[in-house]
């Protein structure tokens, strides 16, 4: 199918290109589910891509809204700046102080959940949506290869390469709720390096109440950045990028950062294939406007992989980590850590080896022994068996361990009331555990049809529960006293009705058990673990309307959320684009254009999400 608003090689900057099709996306190139490249056809996990294609066509101006295009992830906003996002359940539950933190997120390698709860502040992290490559989404424990806190999923975030953005691209956005504008300009230094800049500015409008009004949550922020590519040899890639933002919100108060990161990859003469990445990152934010900054981390990270073929058989990837992250919380609003201050150090290694057993059947076993500062090692296997019975289908099963690590949150968090500690840490305690067990298929019976299933069981223990001190009852404090298990079925397609009219759907099952311990309190139920929906489901359309006109649609599905209870709701979203010259693109872009307002996320600590319709300029030079 046709795309639109691409880059090709040179000038001119935005002209329609021949996207990818059923069988071209079948054999996509992934690396997150075997730390080494293989097509998305042939890789055994529950994983999926969102391409650059369709995060184009669709609109999406943040990162969440373009992790809402993966049907096997819950997205749920809870206010103008924040999000809840998780795969496989244990969403958390916002008013028991219970987030979502069992989904790792990477964006080019760098990890970006916040290691003081293990969850993502969805506010600090922007990338422009042409600048990104792809997405891979993996649903199911990644922890064998990325570490603790793949409990769930992975999301790896990819960008493209400074010479695939040459030029100059403007873009300009309007609306009743939002507004945003940037410019990006690449160049290349010589014959073997390109570079880009950019600069990016946002502003998100007030959410509703569950009455309608107001939330008076708005918020606004800035954003710029860079990245260097060179090739100083047919064998090497050397890649340096960077960003630094800083926003405010009415109630979320000020934030900013930055993140350098450098990349050098070596291929050797007999095939094998060497990676250094090494980063920094700084986060910060405050509760007011008024320049108090009582949160901040520094983390600095180094990360060495190793790919080679061991005989005519075995593809191993070996590899190991260090990272430190620097930490302080100074006590605000009644809730602080004791010690404030700290320093959070963990180290890893890793090793998989892809077994060729036959032609057709592959077998990969891997294993992380990972350390962190709280528990000590920890091992955590992978064991994945792949078989393609005809080169359009691939039969897969796996189990495999994943743990949350501890953190501050879990161990030092402070909580007074009146003056008097309601609320503390355990330093007892444990890692949570999960045990997942995995079978999948992917298959394309025609050139123009693709399918994906995938079902699961992932048996949970020492899940966090709040337990109560004797005789006095407060300081109530974490305990790991909530064990249960899930199970479900995840399952998508797309159909190439016509050479321009692409169809897609998505149904996503959950069933959640939990319960509690031998000796825990019981208070709060259990509804602490999460609050999902039992189903999900996704409808989308993408179609050319002549050579210079597009349209997309998406109708998402979501069934009520049980406890506290939320109402399901049906929502469209489309977006219709004119090219109006090679260079020139307009856009009208809808979301939630079925209500006035609904509710995603149990009220009142999330607020409803409105009706919004704006317009997009983009120029390419």
């Amino acid at each position: 199918m046709p795309a639109f608003a691409e880059e090709a090689a040179g000038p001119p900057a935005v002209e329609r290109l021949r996207g990818l099709s059923i069988e071209e996306l079948a054999n996509v190139p992934v690396t997150t589910v075997s730390r080494r490249e293989e097509s998305l056809a042939q890789a055994p996990a529950a994983a999926y891509v969102i391409t650059r294609q369709e995060i184009s066509r669709s609109g999406a101006r943040t990162l969440p809204e373009i992790l809402r295009l993966a049907p096997n992830l819950f997205v749920a906003q809870t206010s103008a700046n924040s999000w809840v996002i998780t795969a496989r359940g244990l969403s958390g539950n916002l008013a028991d102080q219970a987030f979502s933190n069992k989904l790792l997120v990477l964006i080019d390698g760098r990890t970006v959940y916040t290691p003081l709860f293990s969850g993502v502040y969805w506010d600090m992290q922007d990338v422009l949506p042409s600048d990104i490559d792809h997405v891979e989404v993996i649903s199911g424990p990644g922890a064998t290869l990325w570490g603790a806190n793949a409990v769930n999923g992975v999301v790896n975030i990819i960008t493209r390469r400074s010479d695939e953005t040459q030029g100059l691209e403007v873009t300009e956005g309007a609306g009743d709720q939002e507004r945003f504008a940037a410019v990006r300009y690449g160049a290349s230094l010589g014959d073997a390096a390109s570079y880009r800049i950019y600069g990016r500015a946002y502003r998100a409008d007030d959410t509703l109440t569950s009455t309608g009004a107001e939330a008076l949550d708005r918020w606004d922020r800035v954003q710029g950045g860079f990245r260097l590519d060179w090739s100083p040899s047919d064998r090497d890639d050397v890649s340096i990028h960077g960003d630094a933002f800083k926003g405010s919100g009415v109630t979320s108060g000020s934030m900013s950062g930055g993140n350098l990161a450098a990349r050098w990859s070596h291929a050797t003469e007999g095939g094998a294939h060497l990676q250094v990445q090494a980063y920094i990152d700084r986060e910060q934010r405050g509760h007011d406007l008024t320049g108090g900054l009582p949160l901040w981390v520094d983390t600095y990270d180094v990360d060495v992989q190793h790919e080679f073929a061991l005989g005519a058989r075995n593809d191993v990837v070996l590899g190991g980590g260090l990272r430190q992250a620097k930490y302080s919380l100074e006590a605000d609003g009644g809730i602080g850590f004791v010690p404030a201050r700290g320093a959070l150090n963990l180290s890893n290694v890793f090793a998989q080896d892809t077994l060729t057993l036959t032609s057709s059947l592959r077998l990969i076993l891997g294993v992380k022994l990972e350390e962190d500062p709280h528990s000590g090692w920890s091992a955590l296997p992978n064991a994945r068996l792949s078989w393609t019975p005809l080169p359009s289908t691939l039969l897969w099963a796996a189990a495999s361990r994943a743990i949350r690590a501890p953190t501050p949150f879990d161990r030092d968090v402070v909580e007074t009331v009146g003056g008097q500690v309601f609320l503390t840490g355990n330093r007892n305690f444990e890692p949570e555990t999960v045990d997942a067990y995995e079978v999948g298929a992917r298959l394309s019976p025609t050139g123009r049809l693709s399918l994906s299933a995938s079902a699961y069981y992932n048996v949970y223990d020492d899940l966090r529960s709040i337990e109560i001190t004797p005789v006095t009852f407060i300081p109530i404090f974490w305990g790991n006293r909530i064990k249960g298990h899930t199970s479900g079925l995840e399952a998508w397609g797309s159909y190439q009705a016509t050479p321009q009219w692409r169809l897609s759907a998505a149904v996503n099952l959950l069933s959640e058990s939990f319960q509690f311990k031998p000796g825990a309190s019981r208070i709060l139920g259990l509804s602490q673990v999460g609050d999902d929906p039992k189903a999900q489901a996704q409808l989308k359309s993408s179609m050319d309307l002549g050579p210079a006109v597009t349209w997309d649609a998406v109708l998402r599905y979501q069934s009520r959320l049980p406890d506290p209870r939320v109402p399901a709701y049906v929502e469209l979203d489309t977006r219709l684009a004119w090219n109006i010259t090679p260079s020139l693109q307009v856009a009208v872009i809808g979301d939630n254009l079925l209500h006035d307002h609904h509710q995603e996320f149990p009220a009142p600590q999330a607020n409803a999400v409105p009706r919004s319709v704006l317009a997009e300029l983009r120029a390419r030079f």
